[in-house]
């Protein structure tokens, strides 16, 4: 294993790692040095600065490995395809980098969720139990093919690509003063220190890079996934967010609460279906609970964890 440099995100047992993979510099956090793995899979733009509750939460009786995807967080990007075929290569890299010789528990949030599914169609040998966190469907095509005008003048594949696209350009100043990055309620309860890492981590031009390339593919992916066969009879919990509390919050913000509605409807159809994908699986659905369930309801994701051990 190269380690480029370590640094200390929370100290105590806690290292974070610079892993050289595939030639690229990847950000590493580990913390908890016995049990069985647990390897985290964050969402498209997100960062593993705010799962630190729930690794810290399991970290006891299991290791936790959290990493950042090329272009996210410190990890470097260079001109490349960022789908979920890359995804699952740099896991499978990461595993028998830090020579995890038995099989690990995957926990996937949002986009991570889709690779998480990919990896285990590839390699279910390697995979002792998987946790969906409000996960992306092979089926999110029939999100896009929902009537939602309102909704859609900001929130299609075009337009975040555009908008990633721009971003991309820009240097960090330049993103600072667009995007005005500010921390949700949640995250101002975390150490001060990881604050500030979270809001680095929205001004990061090469996030966007990253973002315009896995939003450019995860229709196509989906499709892969799904060509892949069967989904394997692995210990799987599906986890949704809440419906009528999103609706909720939607509806603060101003949008119609009509096309809110439907879209809710809809994602929480999805979130069933994954709970369908095999016999060994079971549903949960987080009451009060935003898309960030790890951030609202760390609680229901760690109950999760333990409970694929047992």
């Amino acid at each position: 294993m190269k380690v480029i440099r370590k640094y200390s995100l929370l100290g105590g047992s806690a290292i974070s790692t610079f892993l050289n993979i595939n030639n690229k510099r990847l950000e590493i956090h580990t913390i908890g040095n016995t049990g069985r793995p647990v390897i985290i899979v964050t969402g498209m733009g997100c960062s593993f600065y705010e799962w630190i509750n729930v690794a810290e939460s399991i970290a006891p009786t299991n290791r936790v490995i959290l990493f950042h995807r090329p272009g996210l967080g410190l990890s470097e990007i260079v001109s490349e395809v960022r789908n979920t075929q890359a995804v699952v290569t740099e896991l499978n890299e990461i595993i028998r980098k830090l020579n995890l010789a038995e099989p690990v528990i995957l926990v996937g949030h949002s986009y991570g969720g889709l690779c998480v599914q990919h990896f285990a169609k590839e390699y279910p040998e390697m995979v002792a139990g998987i946790v969906l966190v409000d996960s992306t469907s092979v089926d999110l095509q029939e999100l896009d093919d929902l009537h939602l005008p309102t909704l859609d003048e900001e929130d299609t594949d075009e337009l975040w690509m555009q908008k990633c696209q721009t971003y991309s350009l820009m240097d960090q100043r330049e993103l600072e003063k667009i995007l005005k990055p500010t921390l949700t309620d949640k995250q101002k309860l975390l150490p001060a220190h990881i604050q500030q890492r979270i809001l680095d981590f929205q001004v990061n031009p090469s996030m966007y890079k990253a973002m315009y390339s896995e939003i450019k593919h995860w229709k196509q992916d989906a499709e892969v996934i799904k060509s892949l066969g069967e989904f394997p009879e692995i210990p799987l919990i599906v986890i949704g967010r809440d419906k009528d509390y999103n609706i909720t919050l939607g509806m603060k913000e101003g949008l119609p609460e009509s096309e809110i509605r439907i879209l809710e409807e809809k994602w929480e159809e999805l979130i069933v279906q994954q709970a369908q994908l095999n016999k060994s699986s079971e549903l949960i659905f987080a009451s009060e609970a935003s898309h960030a369930i790890y951030m609202d309801r760390p609680d229901v994701v760690v109950r999760a964890i333990k409970r694929l051990e047992q």
